[in-house]
């Protein structure tokens, strides 16, 4: 049982995670911060959270736990402020996409408080946001990866992943640097992809001739461009490092595709959709598991 949960951020993720532990009676009371009061005032009467905070800093001095849900470049910010007034027996977690930059931000800000902060990313983002957009099942069966730090005590991390668990999440851990790099690949190259070609084609001249035409893929392909532009600049640039690599090695996937169009090579190209049509029918089907 959580007395109080302070979330941060009460939005899609944040939002999700108050509902879902007050539907297993985990939680007590809790309270939401955020920088609109609209949305704020929303969560309240949506049943999300029970009362509003003004500041991080006055919201977390009788937290037991606390989520911070906001974009990763905000985060440094967020942890300096709460670093006076966290309580020693409080746990800080947070929903950031990416680690090695908040878990770097979360040791500058918070001192020998850092043992208290325990790093997390719950896998389960769409392209809606705020408050309205939260809901009780959105973490059913979705990934959340902790990356504990070697301050963190046990029964803490453990407590952070019964948690995600009874949001019905499948829990891993795994290091920083590891999780950075994976989801340069398989997370923020797609968004980038998304962008770029949405971006690209509305600022044609005749770009209303194009939509009026695109179908379903086109639709499937570019629906995480609907995503938070704020969020997706942070974590493009916190990442920068694991991005520009999979960036490189994406971008010579493509040229290699274009020079067998140019060349006529139609087997070629047939093998290559063969394989990677045969790799994401191995991933639907849980063989990467």
């Amino acid at each position: 049982m959580i007395k109080h949960l302070v979330v941060i951020g009460t939005g899609l993720i944040g939002g999700s995670f108050a509902l879902a532990l007050k539907r297993k009676g985990l939680v007590e009371r809790v309270t939401g911060v955020g920088r609109g009061r609209a949305n704020l005032d929303h969560a309240l009467k949506l049943g999300i959270i029970d009362a509003i905070g003004e500041n991080p800093a006055a919201a977390v001095k009788e937290a037991d736990l606390v989520l911070a849900a906001i974009p990763v470049g905000a985060m440094p910010a967020l942890f300096r402020e709460l670093a006076a007034t966290l309580p020693a027996t409080a746990i800080l977690t947070d929903a950031g996409s990416t680690k090695l930059d908040v878990i770097a931000a979360a040791r500058a800000a918070l001192g020998d408080k850092i043992g208290q902060f325990v790093p997390g990313h719950p896998i389960a983002g769409a392209e809606t946001n705020g408050a309205g957009a939260a809901h009780v099942h959105l973490f059913e069966g979705k990934p959340v990866i902790l990356t504990p730090l070697p301050e963190n005590r046990a029964e803490d991390v453990d407590r952070v992943e019964s948690l995600w668990a009874a949001c019905a999440a499948r829990v891993a851990r795994m290091s920083e640097k590891d999780h950075d790099r994976i989801f340069a690949a398989v997370s923020h190259l797609p968004h980038l992809a998304a962008f770029a070609l949405m971006e690209e084609l509305a600022y044609r001249p005749d770009a209303d001739t194009f939509f009026r035409f695109a179908g379903t893929g086109f639709r499937d392909f570019t629906r995480i461009a609907g995503s938070h532009p704020e969020m997706w600049r942070d974590i493009a640039l916190a990442n920068r490092d694991a991005l520009l690599g999979e960036l490189d090695i994406y971008i010579g996937k493509l040229e290699a595709i274009r020079g067998m169009i140019e060349a006529r090579d139609g087997q070629a190209l047939e093998d290559i959709f063969a394989r990677a049509r045969q790799a994401r029918a191995n991933w639907i089907k849980g063989k990467y598991a």
